[in-house]
C-alpha cells in the first residue's frame, strides 16, 4: 500500500528539477547527434569515420578525432570546414576546437575488422587449399619414424587430406 502522507514542498521541486535536467541532457544529446551528422557531411570522406562532435559551447565547436594523423589532415582542412559550417549549418560559429580521443579509433577499427573479416571469410571460401593424398602419405611415412609427440601432430595433419578414404585403400 502506498504512503499518501504529506510531502515536503522542497522534495517535490527537487524531483521536478531532476526531470527537467534529464530532459535537458536528452535534448542536448540529440542536438549533438544531429550536429555530428551535419559535420560529417561537411568533412572530407577520408576523415568521416575518425571524427565526431563532442560539444558546442559559446560558439566553439569541439570535435574529437581518432589520432594525430587525422588531426593533421583536419587542421589542413579546418578553415574550409569552418567556412562551410558557418554557411550551411551554424552561422554563429566562432571557432573549431579539435581534441584527440583514441576511443574513436578503436570504434572505427572494430567496424573495419568486422568488414575485413567478412571479406576474408569469403576469400577463404574461394581459395580453400587441400592437402593432396600424396602429401598425406608422405607425412604418414615420416610420422612412423618420428618421436611420439611429432608423430601425433604429423598424423593429425595428414588426416586433413581431401580424401582420407584413399589412404585406407592405398595402405591395405
Amino acid at each position: 500500500m502506498r504512503d499518501r502522507g504529506p510531502q515536503l514542498v522542497k522534495n517535490f521541486f527537487d524531483q521536478f528539477e531532476k526531470k527537467s535536467i534529464l530532459q535537458y541532457i536528452q535534448q542536448r544529446a540529440l542536438e549533438i547527434n544531429k550536429l555530428t551528422t551535419s559535420v560529417q557531411e561537411v568533412l572530407p570522406e577520408h576523415l568521416q569515420s575518425f571524427c565526431r562532435v563532442a560539444n558546442l559551447r559559446n560558439g566553439v565547436l569541439v570535435i574529437e578525432i581518432a589520432n594525430a594523423n587525422a588531426l593533421m589532415s583536419l587542421r589542413y582542412e579546418e578553415s574550409n570546414i569552418l567556412f562551410r559550417l558557418r554557411k550551411e549549418v551554424l552561422p554563429l560559429l566562432i571557432a573549431i576546437q579539435i581534441r584527440i580521443n583514441p576511443s574513436i579509433a578503436s570504434e572505427s577499427h572494430e567496424i573495419t575488422i568486422k568488414y575485413n573479416s567478412h571479406c576474408d571469410l569469403e576469400k577463404k571460401k574461394l581459395k580453400a587449399r587441400h592437402l593432396s593424398i600424396e602429401s598425406a602419405n608422405i607425412l604418414r611415412s615420416i610420422a612412423q619414424q618420428s618421436p611420439e609427440k611429432l608423430k601425433k601432430t604429423l598424423e593429425r595433419l595428414a588426416s586433413l587430406s581431401s580424401e582420407e578414404s584413399m589412404h585406407l585403400i592405398t595402405s591395405n
